[in-house]
């Protein structure tokens, strides 16, 4: 070995460090630490601006997919199927890059990021339920409604046409469990840790679904049960219950027309008209859980005049079925009722009809032949009971009533969609309301006020309510002009404070004793003087809540007190002579619920808006 190999031997040796480093590899070492982080925020930036493109792209699409929704809403509703078809192809487009952008690989990982991460999370939630809602809620929903012709479901040569909306049923229930599920997802996102620029798109979706869950909802529930109820599967038979406001009831008025609806696979027919005189008494009385006999006594089981002072129509309904069964044998699948405010809704949809066979000409002469929206009210409820004092004649003339406008409904003589507005606006003001002995059925039914229900789910938390049974014997309450309204209290003991405020008065006139036929006014039979009027008035507050007063004419009275289905109940009677005004307020007291208030009340001649009053507003004065 030379000299110059040993010392560039030694040289090497000399400067060996332990770890393998050297003073030459340190720097290089550096170099690649400087080029991994100049890597590392290159991508940084990189990924920060492929997250901003994203995050601009999906708000671009979110936004124009919120401004189709109302579009393609008011498009369903206008059955325009050319319309919502392009609107909802649109909006699919739409979010599919929004969900595009939300299910990204980068987007997916800043979604474990701390502190912002929760934003990427809700707006991948946000963009994916859009999407979702989109192809398997609104595409199936146009698509049902370009094969569902609303107005084959109206009736047409005695029959309506079930097959399209069977057919629909699958895609409707398919599009209201998309929204459900969205809605879910969307509920579970804490918006606390949200940036606004994310908290309000998704509060704005959260409101979209939830409106949109409730149709879909409502149309998937009817899809499914209709076509069964009229009979697609089976023959069905309802008892129709025809209630006369004149005589109030709980539910509406004393239901003394009756007859058969009988459905086979959409075609109807009408049989077996009679009047709950002819069924009399029953015996033994059909049985009426405790809690209501208490309250409306046992006539609720023993008289179908009486079936209805309970205001729960499904105690009525499954009462009057078993009444029925014990009187003529013959086993119903349900019931079906209505009033003659609701009639006049349905004759502004078919046009007037004629009474082609009124019995004796005589004595039905003095009475309108031809029955309209503008006069079906007055002729049932009051010129019937003037001209005609043999009530098994006026009988025979709603019975014929009856017949003609059922006739003309099944032949296809109505306007389809003022039809539906019209059973649409009997239903929504109580006047319209069924019950199905089939339990399933019943469960559906149940969610909607169609049903009548006192404790089902569409009733508010913060529900009240007020109803009225005749206690005069008589056809008086044509004359009762009626308000009601609900007027929040301020309250020091952390509860809420409710007074429920009912005006009643009498306007029958001043002779009504004599100018009246006593089967009118009672003739003084019941206790009360011929032309006044003796009412019990029924006030029902939330569930847990009190009824603590009741006060009448600015004085506090003595009232009877009740529990029906956890909700308080409180009773006051009312005697009012012609021309005689009286205010009554009910006060509740430990309201717990803390959503807003509704109020249901007994349909009467009246039209709801006049009966029901806006709630007034609390006028507190700051404790000092």
């Amino acid at each position: 070995m030379t000299s110059n190999e040993k010392t560039s031997v030694g040289q090497r040796n000399h400067s060996f460090r332990p770890g393998g480093r050297t003073r030459q590899g340190r720097p290089r070492f550096m170099r690649y630490v400087w080029v991994a982080l100049s890597v590392i925020c290159a991508m940084t930036v990189a990924a920060s601006a492929w997250l901003a493109v994203k995050a601009f792209d999906m708000s671009r699409q979110l936004e124009t997919a919120r401004q189709l929704m109302p579009q393609l809403k008011e498009q369903v509703l206008k059955e325009d199927t050319v319309a919502a078809g392009k609107t909802v192809e649109q909006l699919r487009n739409a979010t599919s890059r929004a969900h595009e952008a939300g299910t990204d690989p980068i987007w997916t990982l800043a979604g474990a990021l701390p502190w912002l991460g929760a934003n990427f999370q809700a707006a991948s939630a946000l963009a994916t339920s859009a999407d979702d809602m989109t192809v398997f809620g609104a595409v199936p929903l146009v698509e049902a409604l370009d094969s569902l012709n609303w107005k084959a479901l109206a009736p047409n040569g005695g029959k309506i046409d079930l097959s399209p909306l069977s057919d629909a049923a699958p895609r409707l229930q398919t599009a209201s469990q998309t929204v459900i599920q969205s809605a879910d997802r969307l509920a579970e996102v804490n918006t606390d840790q949200l940036l606004p620029q994310v908290a309000e798109p998704l509060r704005q979706a959260k409101e979209q679904l939830d409106s949109l869950q409730g149709e879909l909802s409502t149309a998937a529930d009817a899809a499914s049960v209709a076509p069964g109820m009229m009979g697609a599967e089976a023959p069905r038979k309802y008892l129709l219950l025809i209630q006369n406001n004149a005589e109030s009831r709980a539910s509406g008025g004393i239901p003394g027309a009756l007859a058969v609806l009988q459905i086979d696979n959409g075609k109807m027919s009408l049989t077996d008209q009679t009047s709950a005189t002819d069924l009399g008494a029953m015996s033994p009385i059909i049985g009426v859980e405790a809690e209501q006999q208490q309250i409306y006594s046992r006539r609720v089981g023993k008289f179908m005049q009486d079936v209805n002072l309970t205001p729960d129509f499904p105690t009525s309904a499954s009462a009057a079925l078993a009444m029925w069964q014990q009187k003529t044998g013959t086993r119903l699948d349900g019931v079906v009722s209505i009033d003659p405010v609701a009639l006049s809704y349905l004759l502004a949809a078919t046009g007037p009809v004629k009474l082609t066979d009124t019995g004796s000409s005589e004595i039905f002469a003095a009475l309108p032949t031809e029955l309209s929206a503008k006069n079906v009210v007055k002729t049932l409820l009051s010129d019937v009971y003037a001209e005609i004092p043999d009530p098994a004649m006026q009988d025979l003339y709603f019975a014929n009533v009856a017949k003609e406008l059922f006739h003309s409904l099944s032949n296809g003589k109505a306007d389809s969609a003022r039809l539906l507005d019209s059973v649409t606006s009997g239903v929504k003001e109580g006047r319209v309301m069924a019950w199905s002995a089939a339990k399933e059925e019943q469960t559906v039914i149940s969610k909607y006020p169609l049903s009548g229900s006192l404790s089902g789910p569409y009733l508010s938390p913060a529900q009240f309510g007020l109803y009225f049974n005749d206690g005069t014997g008589a056809k008086m309450d044509y004359y009762v002009k009626r308000t009601a309204q609900l007027i929040p209290q301020c309250s020091d003991d952390g509860y809420i404070q409710m007074k429920l405020r009912v005006t009643s008065t009498n306007t029958a006139p001043t002779n009504a004793a004599s100018a009246l036929p006593a089967y009118v006014t009672g003739g003084g039979v019941f206790g009360v003087p011929a032309g006044s009027v003796q009412t019990n008035i029924i006030a029902y507050g939330p569930a847990q809540s009190n009824v603590e007063e009741v006060f009448a004419g600015g004085k506090k009275i003595a009232f009877a007190s009740y529990r029906h289905a956890g909700r308080p109940v409180g009773v006051i009677t009312v005697r009012l002579a012609p021309g005689q005004s009286s205010t009554a307020e009910f006060t509740f007291g430990k309201i717990v619920q803390h959503t807003a208030p509704q109020l249901s009340v007994t349909p009467t001649v009246q039209a709801q808006k006049d009966v029901v009053l806006a709630t007034q507003a609390a006028a507190c004065v700051p404790a000092s």
